[in-house]
């Protein structure tokens, strides 16, 4: 099963950068050497079995937006399920990029009109970080005005940070078939294991699939940081020609479990019980493996 996603932005926003970091194991700082790209690049990403994201990355140079839009508006933006459109937060061309995109939203109107719109205010680093979270509701409020009558989500993100797994994490999330499926399984998961939270990722992208929460934590950004540093540890080994299985990680008031739970998936189990013994937690992600394999198969890529 195919799911079209359209990533557009004009030249140079981070479109391919931030793809390359998520897709293809890119670190930040080698996205550097990336050059432009030119036209519409394609990629196949198998996700969740036989949930494949096609992938469309549209070179951002005016004489292709206006080549989109002219000549290829039903090619580009018919059977969409996302759009993403990507804005360079330091843009001089504000009402150019905002001229495209609004291009871009009637072109999906009329092409493919349940398709969900993302837009992700990106190179926030670049930002002083005391004045961020204004500049960022500023641009969110101008583009939901300017997106009506289509409802949007917004995302300000960086490749330096943990942001854009949030936003694609949500992204995906958002594509998955019978997600709230697998959330119940999660939470009865949970509740098995006394666990204080169950956190499913993608094998390949770590990107936050689902979760299930007992007891709330304080930091509302602690997925995304850990899809970041576990995918950061997981490229060491390989460049060390190490295979990443499972981790353990235990401390004086809580322990985390990370393992293998299906073909396309990651486990992690955060327990607060001191009592609990690694090798129950560890039986228990076991046992569980068949019967969220037989669910992935069944219900999560219909």
């Amino acid at each position: 099963m195919k799911k079209k996603v359209l990533l557009m932005g004009k030249s140079g926003s981070g479109k391919t950068s931030m793809r390359s970091i998520i897709f293809s194991n890119y670190i930040a700082r080698d996205t550097r050497r990336l050059g432009a790209t030119i036209d519409v690049e394609h990629s196949h990403v198998r996700f969740l079995g036989n949930l494949v994201l096609n992938l469309w990355d549209c070179g951002g140079q005016e004489a292709f937006m206006e080549n989109y839009f002219a000549s290829q508006r039903d090619h580009i933006f018919r059977n969409v399920e996302v759009l993403i459109y990507v804005f360079d937060v330091e843009s001089r061309e504000i009402e150019r990029d905002m001229h495209y995109y609004q291009d871009c939203l009637e072109a999906i109107l009329l092409n493919s009109k349940d398709a969900k719109i993302f837009c992700l205010i990106h190179k926030m680093d670049l930002v002083q970080e005391e004045v961020r979270a204004k500049i960022f509701n500023e641009r969110f409020s101008e583009l939901k005005t300017r997106s009506e009558p289509l409802k949007i989500s917004a995302f300000a993100t960086s490749i330096w940070d943990e942001t854009l797994y949030k936003a694609w994490s949500s992204i995906v999330h958002s594509l998955i078939p019978n997600v709230r499926l697998l959330e119940t399984h999660l939470k009865s998961f949970a509740t098995i294991c006394e666990a204080d939270e169950v956190v499913l990722f993608e094998r390949t992208t770590f990107l936050v699939i689902s979760h299930s929460t007992r007891i709330e934590h304080p930091d509302i950004h602690r997925f995304e940081k850990i899809s970041n540093y576990i995918k950061q540890f997981k490229l060491s080994c390989s460049k060390s020609q190490a295979q990443f299985k499972s981790m353990e990680v235990r401390q004086a008031n809580f322990a985390a479990f990370f393992d293998i739970l299906t073909t396309n998936t990651y486990v992690m189990v955060i327990m607060s019980d001191p009592s609990v013994e690694s090798a129950a937690t560890q039986m228990n992600i076991s046992v569980a493996r068949k019967h969220f394999e037989k669910l992935e198969t069944s219900h999560m890529t219909r």
